[in-house]
This record gives structure tokens, C-alpha cells and sequence, in this order.
């Protein structure tokens, strides 16, 4: 009789904390749909994860299935890059191509990573764990894995659930920062969005010569860019429509379910209960405000040297919570005037926050390899 309740006499405290923690986690998903294709896996994970006894994870067995599953596709690298793939697919630049000078707020949103890892640097985490910390202000959790997977797995499940948990609540956090840095009359400038169209040429060439130059300058970045070019290519290339669909749709949905539930075998009671998470995750909100205030000032910057304004919400979009800000930002701009239509430019600096935060992150892992 007592070896049936074994389990349940094993849960300790920080256990049960985690599963609680991964109920809210699945809450927010289910009920605020705050990102709930990651936020569901990695909560029901982490319920499975802090299961006493359940030989889920190597604290109990080194063969256990969540424990299979990181070495398989997170310790590999494989599934971030795969979400890489889909999302490259799922991703139109002709916006960016139509407005190719919205490529300077994809690099000037990245401020709030930099500025962040000189913080945690600052507070003692050794470097390469200060630029895991960082890279969550660039809000794309694909490339925050993949950097935190090389420079520091023990720190994987904080900041992947701060990255994503950020990400998902672009519509509470941006607002604020957005309003604090600007006048009603800045939010009221409208902008001129140039709707030409884009030779199919282009389209192709434009995933090519980005994974050429991207590589070439920034070589740790050629993983990144690549395999979201290529998705690109595969999208707008006209001749595999079939496999764009898959990439976009098969992939992406298959690869973001594994990339949660697996995400989640780091969340243990032991190595997430920590003072150094909670710090973890501070540092990374941050990080995701200094990004929005970056791309925010910077746009200020230019509209000294500029005849034609640019609305300096645009330069919010920079970060690459696509297509969440770019929403966001437009909604702001409608409220301050209803005949005020920011989307495509918006769409435009998201976009270009996309390639900016893959290539930030590429900079990162040369700089410190």
C-alpha cells in the first residue's frame, strides 16, 4: 500500500510550488490567451516535470522522456531552428521591401539588449549568462533559446518563460513606456506608407543576399538568419507552395508543442525556485522596455534631421514581437486619431525587428564565443 502513494509522500515543498506554477501558467494561456501555443506546453511541462517519482527528467532517470526530448532538439540546437524555418515562412517582407529604410529601427530596438547585459554583468552573472539575460529584450523566444542553450542551460527555463511570458504581454507593457517618451501631438503624426509593388525577383533574392551578408559579417548568425531565410525562400520562391504550407502550419505547430513541454523539463523546483530567477526575470523586463524605448528615442532622434516626421511609435515595432506590436502601436495611433492609420509602417519596423533581433543575437554568440 505503500508503494502506491510513494509519490505523493515525495512531493515536497518547491515541487508543489512549480505545479502550481504551472497551472498558472496554463490559466493565462487558456483564459488571458497570453501566447498560449507556448505557455500551455510549458505549463502542463512543468506539472509533469515537478511529478515526484515520474522518471520524467535525469534528476530521476537519464532516460526519461522529457530528458530525451532536450537532448534531442534543445541541447542540438534542432528545434528552434525548425521554429526558425515556420516562421520564415509565415513572414511577408514586402512591407520592409517597399520601406527598406524601416531597417534602422530593427537595429536600433535592439538598444535594451546591450544596455541589459552591461546590467547583469554589473550585478555579478558571469558574461556569457548577462548576454543569455539580455537577449530576452529582442522578444523572440526562438533566438533567446538558442543563445541560452549555448551560453547557459542551467538559466534555459527562466528565460524562456520570461521571453515568451514578455512577448505575450507586448499590449500591457509597451503602452506605457510608449506614452511616458511621447506627446499627443507625436502619436497624432501620421505617415505616408509607399504601397509600390514588389518585382517577385526581389522577393527571392532578398532571403539570399540577407543569409549571405548576415553570414559573412556576423558567421554565429548563419544558423539564425539561414533557416529563417530559408523558410522565406520556400514562401515566396512560387514553385512550393505545398511545403510553404507545411512549413507554416505542420511545422511550426508540431516543433512549438515538442519546444514547450521540452522547455519545461528545466523548470524543476530545485533550479527554478531561486532569488536568481526572479532576478532573471526582472532583468529581462528590462531589457523588452529599453528595447521599446530605444527604438522610441531613436525615431525622435531622426525627426530633428527630417522634414517629414515620423511618428516615434513606429520605432516601438523595432523589437520582433511580430506581429503583436505592430497592432499595438496602431491601435495607440487610432486613438489619438481615428483617421490616423500607422499598421504598414508598423508592419514594416516589426518586420525589420525580426531580422534584427536573429542578427543581435548572432553578434552576441561571435562576440563571446
Amino acid at each position: 500500500m505503500q508503494e502506491l502513494f510513494r509519490g505523493v509522500m515525495a512531493v515536497d515543498i518547491k515541487s508543489a510550488i512549480m505545479i502550481l506554477i504551472g497551472m498558472g501558467l496554463i490559466y493565462l494561456a487558456i483564459k488571458k490567451e497570453y501566447e498560449p501555443t507556448l505557455l500551455l506546453p510549458i505549463g502542463f511541462g512543468t506539472i509533469l516535470t515537478n511529478l515526484p517519482m515520474a522518471e520524467l527528467v535525469g534528476v530521476v532517470s537519464p532516460h526519461g522522456a522529457l530528458t530525451v526530448l532536450f537532448d534531442f532538439g534543445i541541447a542540438t540546437e534542432l528545434f528552434p531552428l525548425l521554429i526558425f524555418i515556420a516562421i520564415g515562412a509565415m513572414i511577408d517582407f514586402t512591407p520592409l521591401l517597399t520601406n527598406p529604410f524601416m531597417l534602422l529601427f530593427g537595429a536600433a530596438a535592439q538598444f535594451g539588449i546591450f544596455f541589459t547585459i552591461s546590467i547583469a554583468a554589473l550585478l555579478g552573472y558571469p558574461i556569457k549568462e548577462a548576454a543569455s539575460i539580455g537577449i530576452i529584450g529582442a522578444a523572440d523566444g526562438p533566438t533567446s533559446i538558442y543563445v541560452a542553450t549555448k551560453f547557459a542551460k542551467d538559466l534555459l527555463g527562466p528565460i524562456s518563460v520570461a521571453a515568451y511570458s514578455y512577448m505575450a504581454l507586448v499590449p500591457i507593457i509597451q503602452p506605457p513606456v510608449v506614452r511616458l517618451l511621447t506627446t499627443s501631438k507625436e502619436r497624432k503624426i501620421k505617415m505616408q506608407y509607399n504601397s509600390g509593388q514588389t518585382p517577385r525577383s526581389v522577393k527571392i533574392i532578398f532571403p539570399i543576399m540577407i543569409t549571405l551578408l548576415a553570414g559573412l559579417i556576423a558567421p554565429e548568425s548563419a544558423a539564425l538568419i539561414g533557416f529563417l531565410m530559408f523558410g522565406n525562400l520556400i514562401r515566396e520562391c512560387g514553385v512550393l507552395e505545398s511545403l510553404s504550407q507545411t512549413a507554416q502550419k505542420e511545422l511550426g505547430n508540431l516543433v512549438t508543442i515538442l519546444l514547450g513541454i521540452t522547455i519545461a523539463s528545466k523548470m524543476t523546483g530545485i533550479g527554478f525556485l531561486q532569488y536568481k530567477t526572479l532576478l532573471i526575470m526582472c532583468l529581462g523586463l528590462v531589457a523588452f522596455i529599453f528595447d521599446t524605448a530605444g527604438g522610441v528615442m531613436f525615431a525622435k532622434f531622426l525627426n530633428i534631421f527630417l522634414k517629414k516626421k515620423i511618428n516615434p511609435m513606429i520605432g516601438a515595432c523595432g523589437i520582433s514581437a511580430f506581429p503583436m506590436s505592430a497592432r499595438v502601436i496602431h491601435k495607440m495611433g487610432q486613438k489619438e486619431d481615428p483617421f490616423n492609420f500607422l499598421l504598414m509602417p508598423a508592419v514594416s519596423a516589426n518586420v525589420a525587428g525580426q531580422i534584427g533581433s536573429v542578427v543581435a543575437g548572432g553578434i552576441i554568440l561571435a562576440l563571446l564565443k
